[in-house]
C-alpha cells in the first residue's frame, strides 16, 4: 500500500470530497483506511465497563484507498517508488518528486 498510517490524507470522491485528515488505521487485506473525521458512524453501545452510561456513540468508518491522495507539502499528489543507491526502497512524490519517507 502506499498510503501508511500516520499519512495525511485528502479525500477526492464521496461525501466527504476536499476534506483531508490523517490515517488512523489501514486495513491491508480489504484496501481500506480509517481516516480521522471522515466517514463518521452512529454506534448504538449498550452501557459497559469502559462507557457506564452507554448511548450512541459516533466513530469513524473506513474509506476505500482510491477515494483518496497523500497529501506531501501541502498538495495532493501521487505516490511512486524508487530505490536509492544503498539499495533502500522509497516513497516519492510525483508532483514534486521529494522523497516522503
Amino acid at each position: 500500500m502506499k498510503i501508511k498510517q500516520g499519512d495525511t490524507v485528502k479525500v477526492i470522491s464521496g461525501s466527504y470530497s476536499g476534506k483531508e485528515g490523517r490515517v488512523l488505521k489501514v486495513v491491508n487485506s480489504k484496501e481500506r483506511l480509517v481516516v480521522e473525521g471522515i466517514n463518521m458512524l452512529k454506534r448504538h453501545m449498550r452501557p459497559n465497563q469502559e462507557n457506564p452510561q452507554g448511548g450512541i456513540i459516533e466513530k469513524e468508518g473506513t474509506i476505500h484507498i482510491s477515494n483518496v491522495q497523500l497529501v506531501s507539502s501541502g498538495n495532493a499528489t501521487k505516490v511512486g517508488y524508487k530505490i536509492l543507491d544503498d539499495g533502500k526502497k522509497v516513497r516519492f512524490s510525483k508532483k514534486t518528486g521529494k522523497n516522503i519517507d
